[in-house]
């Protein structure tokens, strides 16, 4: 009767170590495929933000803020944010309070800016750019905070 040698033989280090690089390489994987849709998201809505205009909806959108703020006893909301990198400096002149930052947007920015222009400044709300986060230490998502608190005597 021939016996089994592999029947209660343990895996070879090699075997396991080819078990961890198959798991890392199918990490790898995963992590990849994530990245490239992050990536086309990102890209969607860069396209999106510099060829379309503002949409009804968010316009809805930014009055909810206001409103749900408004309920909370606050006098200031974050109505929109986008990425500083589609500002033309990248964000610098918002990070570093630049009075001229305005001059950096486009795209939808661009528009909210003016819509704040026509209809919010003259019934008296104020309107700041900030950025949110940084990721990596350089900037990364712009805030548009819309203000409608009394002015301090």
């Amino acid at each position: 009767m021939a016996e089994n040698k592999n029947a209660g033989t343990p895996p070879s280090a090699q075997d396991l170590r080819m078990q961890i690089l198959q798991r890392e390489m199918e990490e790898m994987d995963k992590d990849r495929r994530l990245r490239t849709i992050e990536e086309e998201k990102h890209a969607d809505f860069a396209a999106d933000f510099l060829k379309k205009q503002v949409t009804e909806e968010e316009i809805a959108i930014v009055r909810r803020l206001v409103t749900n703020a408004v309920k909370a006893g606050k006098f200031e909301a974050m109505v929109y944010s986008f990425p500083s990198e589609l500002c033309t400096d990248s964000g610098r002149a918002i990070n570093s309070g630049d009075r001229d930052w305005p001059q950096t947007l486009q795209g939808k920015a661009k528009e909210f800016f003016d819509r704040y222009q026509q209809h919010g400044k003259p019934q008296g709300y104020k309107l700041k750019a900030m950025i949110i986060n940084f990721p990596g230490g350089v900037p990364g998502d712009v805030g548009f905070f819309l203000n409608w608190a009394p002015d301090k005597a």
